[in-house]
């Protein structure tokens, strides 16, 4: 193999640079990236760099010289828009095409709008670096925001922006924020803690629409309440950037099908990163995680892949949220639990545990990073649920 080309300027795609020359690689590599910029740090996008102005150069995962040194081709500023596998080709939005013998597809997401109910007023979304640095623009401490979707995004920023002064609502449709995630146990914890922290929650309320009004925007719920916004934010999720491998003949179903290896169907193609659906052979589940740990395992592992391996891809995944002064770090799965124990709560920590099939699947730690690694390591030796939660009923 001779020529690689990397579609997605991203973290994962940065770990595989990094791993296919680690592993002797000495063929061509080209980075593509629909983004001006060179690869950077998302996590810090709803946090420190939206408090404080994003720096572009402490955001950068690697310095300009490092792919210098990596021989790295960089085509930024041109996203991919066909790929044509039966003839190994990438096209780019400026109509050029690169051949590959190999290709890393590590595009990512995007953010979702709010669809027709954000025609005609001004919604912020935060996915980009771009995106941070408009929305930093706007905060002012006295003014109210209103973030519409209380996942994980929408409480970092609920939080950071607080913390600066500012009013701050989220619009939540289910009961208790991240409910889909981690159910209404963990739900209410947080829901207690932002509230706590001065942050006014609406839950269970669905947005009727938006229009301008004076100085602002009016956002408008079913329920009959109706929210005055010096600024609105959209936090609703992310999907899978697969747009541009629509007709390229890859199965596509929320992301990129990969198998257990991180091989998609065609050959020389491997995926790696938010965009990815693989197949976990430690859960027996076929999933598709968007977090940073992930990434950068994920990227190292299609390098590898790519280069010849056929080792499965079997993590257990692991994200955090910091929000206020709560860190919350989880390990494993939560979907489809059929246990939810709470270990341990109070006004600043959480320790929560989530069992399926008779065996722990996940821990979620708010505060107690000890004990992470001891749930980690259960849920990766298939303990069985008895075993770690004993006075469970």
């Amino acid at each position: 193999m001779r020529r690689v080309v990397i579609v997605g300027a991203s973290l994962a795609a940065t770990h595989a640079i990094e791993a296919l020359r680690q592993e002797g690689y000495q063929g061509d590599i080209t980075l593509v990236g629909a983004e001006p910029h060179l690869p950077y740090d998302r996590p810090p996008l709803s946090k420190a760099a939206l408090q404080d102005g994003p720096d572009t150069t402490e955001l950068l995962l690697r310095p300009p010289q490092w792919y210098v040194e990596h021989a790295v081709d960089l085509r930024l500023g041109q996203p991919a828009t066909a790929l044509d596998p039966g003839l190994r080709r990438v096209t780019l939005e400026d109509g050029t095409e690169l051949p590959y013998e190999g290709l890393v597809i590590a595009t990512g997401s995007q953010a979702r709008s709010l669809g027709p109910a954000d025609q005609g007023v001004p919604v912020n979304t935060l996915r980009t670096l771009d995106h941070c640095l408009t929305l930093h623009e706007q905060l002012a401490p006295g003014r109210h925001m209103v973030v519409i979707g209380g996942g994980f995004i929408g409480l970092e920023v609920a939080a950071t922006v607080r913390r600066m002064g500012l009013d701050v609502s989220v619009v939540e449709m289910a009961p208790v924020p991240l409910t889909r995630v981690l159910g209404d146990e963990v739900g209410h914890w947080f829901s207690k803690y932002q509230e706590g922290n001065g942050v006014r929650l609406h839950c269970g309320s669905v947005l009727d629409g938006m229009e301008p009004s004076s100085g602002g925007t009016r956002v408008r719920l079913l329920d009959g309440v109706s929210l005055s916004a010096d600024l609105v934010v959209a936090g609703v999720g992310a999907r899978p950037a697969t747009d541009w491998l629509e007709g390229s003949g890859l199965a596509l179903s929320d992301g990129v099908l990969c198998d257990s290896s991180l091989r998609t169907a065609a050959p020389g193609v491997v995926a790696a990163g938010d965009i990815v659906r693989w197949y976990n052979p430690l859960f027996d589940e076929e999933m598709r995680v968007e977090q940073w740990s992930n990434a950068v395992e994920q990227g190292r592992h299609a390098a590898t892949t790519l280069l010849g391996t056929d080792e499965p891809y079997a993590p257990v995944p692991y994200f955090w949220s910091d929000q206020f002064d709560a860190k919350m770090r989880f390990v494993g799965r939560a979907n489809a639990a059929d246990h939810v124990h709470i270990e341990r709560s109070d006004e600043s920590s959480l320790v929560a545990l989530f069992g399926r099939d008779g065996v722990i699947r996940g821990a979620l730690c708010v505060n107690a990073p000890r004990q992470l690694a001891v749930y980690r390591k259960a849920i990766l030796e298939r303990i069985p649920w008895g075993d770690v939660v004993r006075n469970d009923g």
